[in-house]
């Protein structure tokens, strides 16, 4: 058997494919995390998902995601999800920038790829979708977080990354969770614990700002201000506090899907380096992980999935060619997920998450 995919699931989840097996219609969620370039190592899984998953499903499914997990649930939940998946592969890889990029260069780039990945109709079918209930985890900065000045955003971000490695809790004094959630149905995590939470009903007018606030990385691109039907204040990636989404992420008696760039979940931006900062049991106890395997990771270029640090590190025609090897390597994930999928091998894979 391949070993190109690790698949991981809490005790619940493996007690229930265990019992009866998958099926598309157990899903209830489908969580996405932040991780920038990294998406591209599960672009071809998101094209299984949307031939394979998608019509099959049973709703409502909610979607959430911070970061880029959001960028990829706004192709899934569009009309014709892998046009839009082909649309934001494409303009991804193809960005390119002068030699020295300012945070408002970038800032354009990032809403000219998702004009592209919308089109004219894009966030009318996302709202509108008869399955997926779209959810974006957002940030709200508070006090001296709130300031656009590397001067002062700088050193706040440095006290705030030294304060959660004694307690995660302390973030909540520099930012606000803020969910942009689809109001025709509650998902599980509407009353997620832990942080301040304000929730904000999505529409035609502050989708595109949602969605760019929680792709927005302190310093790197600019925040956006004062999103329309949403508190005054500046707004910014949602992976600060939920960077691999620890909150409840399925309702009682159904599963979340959860395709990732690894097979471990990180709960903040500033928990990378501590080994010992875990998500809640609970919260995971329904979820699937599925993600390429480390011998897999080995074989790709420079033995790494991209990031964004490519941008610095490799020509722009080298980063290109380099992440073009990365898509078209995966699609042996992307046959071995289908596999996996269509042959109901799934409980047979899973190890504890």
């Amino acid at each position: 058997m391949s070993g190109a995919l690790s698949f991981r699931a809490g005790p619940g989840a493996i007690e229930m494919l265990r019992k009866h097996g998958f099926s598309p219609a157990q899903i209830g969620t489908m969580a996405g995390a932040s991780g920038g370039a990294k998406w591209l190592v599960l672009s071809k899984l998101d094209r299984v998902v949307a031939n394979s998953i998608i019509p099959r499903l049973e709703g409502p499914v909610y979607l959430i995601g911070s970061s880029i997990g959001s960028w990829r649930f706004a192709c899934y939940a569009q009309d014709d999800p892998q046009s839009a998946i082909a649309r934001f592969e494409k303009a991804y890889l193809e960005q390119t920038y002068t030699e020295k990029p300012d945070r408002d260069e970038i800032t354009a780039k990032t809403r000219e790829i998702l004009d592209c990945v919308l089109g004219l109709t894009g966030t009318t079918e996302i709202l509108s979708h008869p399955v997926f209930r779209t959810n974006v985890m957002t940030v709200r900065s508070r006090h001296v977080t709130a300031s656009e000045h590397p001067a002062v955003l700088a050193p706040s971000l440095i006290t705030a990354a030294a304060l959660n490695s004694v307690s995660r809790r302390t973030l909540g004094a520099f930012f606000e969770r803020v969910l942009f959630y689809d109001d025709r149905d509650l998902p599980p995590f509407f009353d997620a614990r832990g942080f301040p939470l304000t929730r904000v009903e999505l529409s035609e007018r502050n989708l595109k700002d949602a969605i760019v606030a929680t792709g927005a990385i302190p310093l790197v691109l600019s925040g956006v201000a004062d999103i329309d039907g949403a508190p005054r204040g500046m707004y910014r990636d949602g992976g600060v506090i939920d960077y691999h989404l620890d909150l409840p992420q399925s309702e009682a008696g159904r599963l979340s899907l959860y395709l990732h760039f690894i097979d471990r979940i990180v709960p903040g931006w500033f928990d990378k380096r501590l080994t010992w900062r875990r998500p809640h049991p609970s919260h995971i106890d329904r979820t699937i992980l599925v993600s390429p395997s480390p011998e897999f990771v080995a074989r790709l270029p420079y033995g790494k999935i991209p990031d964004r640090r490519d941008f610095v590190n490799f020509e722009p025609d080298e980063r290109v060619r380099t992440w073009r090897t990365v898509v078209d390597m995966c699609d042996e994930i992307a046959d071995e997920f289908h596999e996996v999928i269509e042959k109901d091998q799934l409980a047979a894979r899973l190890k504890p998450l």
